[in-house]
């Protein structure tokens, strides 16, 4: 078999350390991966040496790249296209009107917030999405949770194959950074947040949980590292300093080097209002790092009760208060790291990327039979 994957290309978080763990471990002989601009992910696909393809779109509205794509697939013989993100989605039905090829979508957030705080043209970008994504032949959920969305848009059950998400658990990882290099004291409680600063990662709850630890609490000693940008920069640069946060907070700006500041973490945030099956806290997890999560995808898979870290009601203040709280009292009966060590065995056990691959893989032999 032959298949294409198709990305827009600009994916630079999660989505994109999906895809490219999924290839790293299937055939080079059988798997492209196409995209319509040169990022990051084609740069790190380069470095895997996985077969990549660049279609140059000069715009998300230049439609030449269906044709692109179209003499690709004849000329190369591939059986099924295979895409994430909304951008690629958008123009299957078009490229499988024009070949014939199957076309699998694997979902990796809630359709309906992937343009969340864009305004008029987002609402019209999901729309479109949307009414795209009911064409395909069948779709990968990373979560029960995202299966029972797409339930809700229409889609069969039966067009449904629900597999999470899985990292390498034996992967060297690179030196880690040390708390001075980073501006923070041995001593200090340190909170680490890896998320595109745009409004469905919700980082306001974290800043606000924050000023209740600060403000009413009395702790001192805390730091929150935010690894990311994106449109939200601005206004929560301005969030931070007028609550009076800017010596607690660090904006550390997109990263490649992530996996060098788990460890020297106590806890991994997310406050998502919406995920599939969060790979941040599977790389939490590889460092033995316990995490807080909102209740999203399926992260009551990877934290199935409090012994394993935390999951707490989306956009909820007070919870996220208590259980950094809880969090905090913890590290200082030095019993706050046997969480992260629990959680590193029970995800190693159950998400590793050899498994991940091997549903896929055959997903993709049930199809083409």
């Amino acid at each position: 078999m032959k298949i294409l994957h198709l990305n827009a290309g600009n994916e630079s978080g999660g989505g994109m350390f999906h895809i490219l763990s999924l290839l790293n471990e299937l055939s080079r002989e059988e798997f492209f991966l196409g995209v319509f601009e040169e990022g990051e992910m084609y740069k790190r696909g380069v470095e895997q040496n996985i077969q990549l393809v660049n279609f140059n779109q000069k715009s998300r509205f230049d439609f030449t790249i269906v044709r692109k794509i179209g003499t690709f697939i004849e000329k190369h013989g591939i059986d099924m296209i295979h895409t994430h993100g909304a951008r690629a989605n958008c123009y299957a039905p078009f490229i499988r009107k024009r070949t014939g090829v199957k076309w699998v979508v694997t979902v990796h957030s809630d359709p309906r917030d992937d343009f969340m705080g864009q305004g008029i043209t987002g609402k019209v970008f999901t729309r479109t999405n949307l009414n795209a994504l009911k064409q395909a032949d069948h779709f990968l959920a990373i979560s029960e949770r995202f299966k029972t969305i797409l339930m809700g848009l229409g889609i069969p059950s039966e067009k449904i194959t629900v597999i999470l998400n899985g990292i390498d658990f034996d992967k060297p990882l690179s030196k880690p950074f040390e708390r001075e290099e980073l501006g923070v004291k041995e001593g200090d409680f340190v909170m680490l947040m890896v998320a595109r600063l745009e409004a469905v990662k919700n980082h306001k709850l974290a800043l606000t949980a924050l000023r209740n630890l600060i403000q009413h609490h009395h702790q001192t000693g805390i730091k929150l590292l935010i690894a990311g940008d994106g449109s939200e920069r601005e206004g929560l640069e301005s969030f931070v300093k007028a609550n009076g946060l800017s010596s607690c907070v660090g904006f550390l700006g997109h990263r490649n080097d992530v996996e060098r500041l788990y460890p020297l973490s106590d806890l991994v945030l997310l406050t998502s209002y919406s995920e599939s099956f969060p790979l941040v806290l599977l790389e939490a997890a590889r460092s033995n790092v316990p995490v807080i999560t909102t209740d999203v995808g399926g992260v009551d898979l990877l934290i199935p009760s409090d012994d394993y870290g935390w999951i707490v009601p989306i956009d909820d203040e007070k919870s996220l208060t208590e259980k950094l709280l809880a969090a905090i009292e913890l590290k200082r009966n030095e019993r706050l790291r046997e969480i992260g060590q629990k959680l590193r065995m029970h995800s190693r056990d159950n998400f590793s990327v050899e498994h991940f691959a091997k549903n896929v893989y055959n997903v993709y032999l049930r199809l083409l039979g």
